[in-house]
């Protein structure tokens, strides 16, 4: 009787809300189409063998457990990682430090950097790569022509062994995202407020101990937001590998090949392997998931606390009531 009465009291409030309900609507139905139904499609084409035209036939995890024996997944999977964290240490201090510099006012025209640096995201990452692919050139790259000047050989960045690929990836993927996080961390620091600057000053602080004593910290949310963002962005990295090494599966040795090129290399290729790339799909989804978990949990100041003082709390409680049990013992 209680759940039918909970029951009767949620039908009669969403019937006196229908019409914010009816606002509201849209959102959810679009979602359910465009966003729920693809996520819930995904997982089903996964569990099965199928070429996009004829019979599907179900194979369970079949094509999960193919994963783990997939060598060039590994290969995908590896290239990308050492991708992101190396590509991290640029993208996520360098946008701190001109952030931090154009929130300081160190330099002056600040709005002509920010136009500047936040230029490459607003630009085509096909015409990007382009442009670099033909700074990398061997013989007639500018960068090479740059090195030349201080006696340095030519490099075969996109040549060779392919030992040098991921090293043109990086800088590339680097110099694309550093101007968002920028923009990002500005809007953080213009958050933080100028008393405590102001103090700090007044203390005799300079600008590193600023950045590292004040900034840093009160951004870590931004921060943790950033790491986050641009974790997701590596795992979905694509365009500019594919683009750059002319190929779907890396160029030379495989050495740019990364998780997202192997995917779409996968479901596009005829035979059974649409539930092979579903699945692929799937395992970058909870990559991606897990990072962003562990991240929050690490990172939550206040979660820690909070589990600190319930676990003081049981300490207590535990004690108190082994006192209790000697008291009565005693007696």
């Amino acid at each position: 009787m209680e759940r039918a009465e909970k029951n009767r009291l949620l039908f009669r409030e969403i019937k006196r809300n229908k019409v914010a309900y009816a606002y509201i609507a849209p959102f959810y139905i679009l979602f359910a189409i465009f966003g729920l139904f693809p996520i819930l499609a995904g997982f089903y084409i996964s569990l099965f063998r199928w070429d996009g035209l004829t019979t599907m036939r179900f194979q369970g995890f079949g094509n999960y457990v193919n994963l783990f024996n997939d060598r060039m997944l590994w290969v995908g999977l590896s290239n990308t990682a050492i991708i992101g964290l190396v590509s991290h240490i640029p993208i996520l201090f360098g946008g701190l430090v001109l952030a931090y510099i154009l929130n300081s006012k160190i330099v002056k025209f600040e709005n002509v950097f920010k136009t500047f640096y936040f230029m490459p995201m607003v630009t085509s990452a096909v015409a990007i790569t382009i442009v670099f692919q033909n700074l990398f050139g061997y013989h007639f790259g500018l960068i090479n022509y740059v090195l030349g000047f201080f006696g340095v050989e030519p490099i075969g960045w996109l040549t060779g062994q392919g030992e040098n690929v991921k090293t043109a990836i990086i800088i590339m993927f680097s110099w694309r995202w550093i101007g968002w996080n920028m923009v990002i961390y500005l809007a953080g620091m213009q958050g933080i407020n100028n008393d405590i600057y102001e103090a700090a000053r007044i203390d005799g602080a300079g600008h590193v101990q600023t950045f590292f004593r004040i900034t840093a910290p009160l951004l870590k949310p931004v921060i943790v937001f950033t790491v986050i963002q641009s974790t997701i962005g590596t795992l979905n990295l694509f365009t500019e590998p594919m683009i750059l090494t002319q190929s779907m599966t890396g160029g030379l040795n495989n050495q740019g090949l990364t998780i997202m090129m192997y995917l779409l290399n996968n479901a596009p290729r005829g035979g059974t392997l649409f539930g092979y790339a579903s699945a692929i799909a799937y395992v970058i989804t909870t990559i991606a998931v897990v990072i962003s978990v562990i991240l929050l949990q690490v990172t939550d100041d206040d979660g820690r606390d909070r589990r600190r003082e319930k676990r003081a709390a049981r300490a207590s409680a535990r004690a108190s009531a082994r006192a209790s049990a000697r008291a009565r013992g005693v007696q």
